[in-house]
């Protein structure tokens, strides 16, 4: 076996080195993407010490990106798209014009030609789909009007992308670069038989009509086959053989996309997502896939690291900061004011605004593309590396402010019953001497259909609208989002509960759960469930009253079934 494998190395020092400053920044109080870009920073060409491959750093990225988008997909649906098309759509465009004179702008005042300004102020003018979809998945806002504003609002940036990479070469020689002629432009000499001289007509007609081939067949053909092959998976009862086909769907269909009909990745993994949302196996398929998206989403950050050249802040400080004013603010502050121009509220608009503060992966191929075109100098690509990296890190900063502020601003909800009201993320429940229940899965469904035929009044708390919508159509208290989402347990009256309940599967989840509803009722009597030793003995220091070990349950009541005796009380884990 060969010892030079640049493959594994990148993986190993990306991961590892991530590892290590993602916990100092943390300790640090600092958001992990800190420690993540300066891992890259590390490991990149201008910083001594090992140098990781940064092509294959790229390549791994965009696994990220995919499953990212792969997993946004699956919770959207083309109703939720289309619903926001009216703002998203002049939105995206309109943000996209604006952040691109403020690029031509700068470009005019360093001396550069309009083709520069125009990469430069392009590149400026998208946003990270990794950056923005972790930002709205934290705070659980990707399944709200904000949220699919914001999801949409980058679709239509993403199509934008995608025309300005197949018109770019086209153009190129226009707007002072390198002349290309219509087999590199178009892709082969075969198309530029068929279309003849290129000219950005034919450009935008070609991607227009790859486009519309690619939407009809995800369509008509991938809405009946891709739920119909992970069905037939599903049931083979195998978890390793469901896991792969989610996989192997996800990546597949976004290679494709991008081979056959030159669509993004990202948009790819989207429209696959959001075909098999339809599918009842769709909350599975997204969990499946959640270890891998976050590892991968890791190295997105630390190949974007990679890239960045620290002596341009030596070299131009003046113009590094311009830019990151115009990420930041200019186009920020646009999108603010379009968002509020089609009468959305302050916060919907305030939210839109941070989410699309920072630039990323888009960016760093346009940015490419136009070193390669004799577009853009060396320097642009530096700045726009830089500003990629500087936003990066600041985004999480205005999330922060931004949500202390919506705090202080957005009016306090009167105490209500949950079941009352439309929307019971906002109301707090009156109940006492009641049961909350964490997760209305397999699980979670058993135990509130024995409680409710006991007559035990409950709050249930579930991820999943559809969840919600059928616990309230039962009239059981419900609350849409994350247990851990901040107000969260405090709207179910914990203070005023007996037992808390938690039916979710994840261990290191539940023991935050059991700190925090220990600390608001430190006499609640407090249930999980665990699936190993280890998970026992975590959440039994977290403070769990009673631990229910799913593998010693079923041994037991399969003991007690056969040899027709009481089960072995060694098996229980309570603490």
């Amino acid at each position: 076996m060969p010892h030079h494998t640049p493959l594994i190395a990148t993986i190993v020092a990306g991961l590892g080195i991530a590892f290590i400053f993602g916990t100092i920044a943390h300790r640090l109080k600092l958001p992990p993407i800190a420690g993540y870009l300066l891992a890259g920073v590390l490991i990149g060409p201008f910083t001594p010490g090992y140098v990781a491959d940064q092509g294959l750093a790229l390549e791994l990225a965009e696994i990220g990106v995919i499953l990212l988008m792969f997993g946004v997909g699956l919770h959207f649906s083309l109703k939720d798209l289309l619903s926001v098309r009216a703002i998203a759509i002049p939105g995206a465009i309109g943000q996209i014009a604006i952040a691109t004179v403020m690029g031509v702008g700068l470009a005019w005042a360093l001396g550069w030609s309009l083709g520069a300004g125009l990469v430069l102020g392009l590149s400026l003018s998208v946003a990270s789909t990794v950056v923005l979809l972790k930002a709205l998945q934290d705070r659980r806002l990707v399944e709200t009007e904000r949220g699919r504003i914001a999801v949409g609002w980058l679709i239509v940036e993403d199509l934008v992308m995608v025309l300005t990479l197949v018109v770019l070469p086209a153009i190129a020689g226009l707007i002072g670069g390198r002349e290309v002629d219509a087999a590199e432009a178009s892709g082969g000499a075969g198309l530029a038989a068929l279309f003849g001289p290129l000219t950005i007509w034919h450009a935008l007609a070609l991607t227009a009509l790859k486009l519309i081939a690619f939407v009809a067949l995800m369509i008509v053909v991938g809405r009946r086959l891709v739920p119909f092959l992970l069905h037939y998976v599903a049931h083979t009862g195998s978890r390793e053989l469901f896991r792969l086909a989610v996989l192997a769907i996800a990546l597949g269909i976004a290679f494709g996309s991008a081979q056959l009909f030159g669509v993004s990745f990202a948009l790819g993994a989207f429209f696959a997502g959001m075909i098999l949302a339809e599918s009842q196996l769709s909350h599975q398929a997204a969990q499946e896939t959640l270890p891998l998206r976050d590892a991968f989403a890791v190295l997105f950050f630390v190949s974007a690291g990679m890239l960045f050249d620290p002596n341009i802040v030596l070299s131009h400080p003046i113009a590094v900061i311009v830019t990151v004013l115009i990420i930041t603010l200019g186009k920020s502050a646009a999108a603010y004011f379009i968002v509020r121009a089609f009468k959305h509220s302050h916060a919907t608009a305030l939210t839109i605004s941070a989410s699309l503060a920072q630039i990323g992966e888009f960016s760093f191929i346009l940015a490419g593309l136009g070193v390669s075109l004799a577009l853009l100098p060396e320097e642009g690509r530096s700045l726009i590396m830089a500003g990629a990296i500087i936003s990066i890190l600041l985004n999480p900063v205005f999330f922060a402010v931004l949500d202390r502020y919506l705090e202080k601003i957005e009016p306090k909800p009167d105490k209500t019953p949950i079941s009352d009201v439309a929307n019971s993320n906002v109301a707090d429940s009156t109940l006492t001497g009641h049961a909350v229940i964490i997760g209305y899965g397999r699980v979670g469904k058993v135990i509130v259909d024995a409680l409710l035929d006991a007559g035990v009044p409950m709050v249930v708390t579930d991820e999943r609208e559809e969840a919600v919508a059928e616990l309230r159509k039962r009239g059981i208290p419900a609350l849409s989002g994350n247990a851990g989402e901040r107000g969260m347990l405090e709207a179910t009256n914990l203070k005023a509960a007996k037992w808390f309940i938690s039916a979710i599967p994840s261990p290191f989840e539940t023991g935050g759960l059991i700190e925090h509803a220990r600390k608001e009722n430190p006499g609640l009597d407090i249930v999980v469930r665990a699936h190993s030793e280890a998970e026992i003995e975590y959440l039994q220091k977290a403070g769990a009253s009673r631990i229910i070990n799913v593998e010693h349950e079923a041994a037991s009541a399969m003991i007690q079934y056969v040899l027709g005796r009481p089960a072995d009380p060694k098996m229980d884990a309570t603490p």
